[in-house]
């Protein structure tokens, strides 16, 4: 194993990791509590800040999108869905080094749209969201590396009759 490989493992599973525990806190509810849900955070964390900004000012051009969905009961439940599962299956399979590309651009797309609904710059543009964005999405540029699954898989011979998922792979 390679600096390289190296370094995509520790960055994969760690961020694997952070997907993973985020999902099962709100599951498994390990910090005690009612249900996750995103209404508060969509209706009250999606205002944004910037730097110098009043606290209490709009600043987020998408806020009202946001409200919407907190306001419109049946798409929350969806969206709570999505993010809860969607962190789980993201940080299970980064961990594992399972279908890694896929996982990273879906671990991406999940990062981007909370970056966007938060728009929270009062301490510049660079926060957890856009590092997390960041890292999932070199993992799906440069695959998963020596240890994962994805390298284990990807020689099964139905695989290699289909380019595209051995690519999904990584």
């Amino acid at each position: 194993m390679d600096h390289k490989d190296r370094g995509i493992f520790i960055l994969r599973v760690g961020l694997g990791l952070g997907f993973a525990f985020a999902g099962l806190d709100k599951f498994l509810r390990l910090a005690g509590g009612a249900a996750f849900t995103s209404k508060g955070f969509l209706n009250f964390g999606s205002a944004g800040a910037w730097l110098g900004s009043d606290p209490k000012a709009i600043v987020n051009p998408t806020h009202g999108f946001w409200v919407s969905i907190a306001g419109n009961a049946s798409l929350l439940s969806v969206v709570d869905t999505l993010v809860v599962f969607g962190e789980i299956a993201v940080g299970i399979a980064l961990i594992l080094g399972l279908a890694t590309r896929f996982a990273g651009v879906m671990g991406a797309l999940l990062m981007g749209l909370i970056f966007v609904s938060g728009w929270s710059f009062a301490n510049g543009p660079f926060n957890e969201a856009f590092f997390y964005a960041l890292i999932a999405i070199v993992l799906a540029y440069t695959g998963a590396g020596a240890y994962a699954l994805d390298t284990v898989v990807a020689k099964l011979p139905i695989i290699a009759k289909v380019p595209v998922v051995k690519y999904a792979l990584g």
